[in-house]
């Protein structure tokens, strides 16, 4: 075992870190002492540290940060391992072996590495092609991310995938949190930068993208929805589908390909219409959609009042309303009246597909909520399918935070 700080926790810490959850928080922490003695210690923020219970049981070896309020976050229970650059190239791979077995033929568009889903605190790395867009979260993780970075475009070649640019997108106030500051730029470890106008060209389900890894929302493109994307699609042949909050226009390119006779996609952003446009460009369908820029909930109610059934299928997948739990509660209500309006919109026996990818709204408040509105809409809801993120985001289930996205597919009867 490597002579590191031991951390003592709580019995109730312990029990959690048991269960296999990685974060230890600030009250969980009883005392901090060098290793082999009782004197105290100070660990430096970012560095590595032992967690032990009460009873002094070795649980496990994180990464400490005095800033934050998770104060150690776990990455292994194996007392033997040294945290070297074989270590992170091991993690790397386990990555990759999942990504590719899970995802086959979609691996060149996925997510490679999904935070503590992986056990790398903190990070998200999304694969785009040939570029990766890279997201870092955590103090401890940052200090070794140039070493995974390499990892990750040095195994990569031997899935087929060159990688000719990283760009780092650290803007998240989570940073600030955890005593980092905002960054973004081109990750230093590859000599020549490609595609510096921070474009490059995914295919997903068969349809191509042009992806925004530089001013894009999140990493650039939102790869979870990826299988959604064609469930939602298999229902849309000969429909009139209203997309909203498109985006990037995913979900509504998705239903054109399948067939939809109208496709209207929807969102308050012209920066998110336009991203939409060049994708429908890009695939020729330019003249077989429509682009409304909207307030979504403006417009289902303009469609309620008016009583125009102009749509037989909705799609709805909004930014997450709550980023808290202690906004939860409004959170609900956001998503009960926006469900509730396009299920006014809906003609009895439409079809409704509606979404929530905050982890906070847990999956049985969001069905509890569907169901309210359902109710106050006076209609019923046929489920036809209940599903998640796609597997390369996978929830790992002694972590809830990794169970985020909620995806139904219902008939309004």
């Amino acid at each position: 075992m490597l002579n590191l700080p031991k951390v003592c926790i709580t019995e109730k810490g312990t029990r959690h870190a048991k269960a296999g959850h990685p974060w230890v928080y600030e009250g969980e922490v009883v005392r901090i002492t060098e290793f082999g003695s009782d004197a105290p210690a100070s660990p430096a923020d970012g560095s590595l540290v032992h967690v032990f219970s009460p009873k002094d049981r070795f649980l496990g070896t994180g990464f400490y940060n005095g800033n934050s309020k998770i104060r150690v976050r776990m990455i292994s229970d194996n007392a033997n391992d040294r945290f070297d650059a074989a270590f992170w190239q091991r993690r790397v791979r386990y990555a990759l072996d999942y990504r590719k077995t899970v995802m086959g033929d979609d691996f060149s568009a996925c997510r490679l590495i999904h935070g503590e889903a992986d056990r790398f605190p903190g990070l998200t790395v999304d694969l785009f092609r040939d570029t990766l867009s890279v997201e870092c979260l955590c103090l401890g993780t940052q200090h070794a991310l140039d070493g995974i970075l390499s990892a990750l475009t040095e195994a990569l070649p031997d899935f087929g995938i060159s990688v000719r640019a990283v760009y780092l997108r650290n803007e998240g106030d989570l940073r600030l949190k955890e005593g980092m500051e905002r960054e973004k730029g081109f990750w230093d470890g590859l000599s020549a930068h490609e595609h510096e106008n921070g474009h490059t060209e995914i295919t997903e389900n068969g349809i191509r993208y042009d992806v925004d890894f530089i001013g894009g929302q999140k990493t650039g493109f939102f790869l979870d929805q990826k299988y959604n994307r064609l469930a939602a699609a298999r229902l849309a042949k000969g429909r009139r589908v209203l997309d909203c909050f498109t985006h990037t226009g995913a979900f509504a390119l998705n239903c054109v390909k399948a067939g939809a006779e109208r496709v209207a996609a929807v969102d308050i952003s012209e920066a998110a219409l336009a991203q939409a446009k060049r994708n429908a460009a890009l695939n020729g369908w330019a003249d077989r959609m429509e682009f409304v820029a909207a307030d979504v909930f403006e417009l289902l109610t303009d469609m309620v009042k008016e009583k125009r059934c102009e749509y037989d299928f909705i799609i709805l997948d909004p930014p997450a309303f709550t980023k808290s739990s202690a906004t939860v509660r409004d959170a609900a209500r956001g998503y009960k009246d926006i469900n509730y309006r396009a299920m006014r919109a809906l003609p009895r026996g439409g079809y409704l597909a509606t979404a929530s990818c905050s982890h906070f709204m847990k999956r049985d408040l969001f069905e509890q909520t569907l169901c309210e509105a359902a109710s106050d809409a006076g209609v019923s809801l046929r489920q036809i399918e209940a599903r998640a993120a796609a597997p390369d985001h996978p929830y790992l289930r002694s972590v809830p935070e990794t169970d985020y996205l909620k995806f139904y597919l219902f008939q309004v009867v």
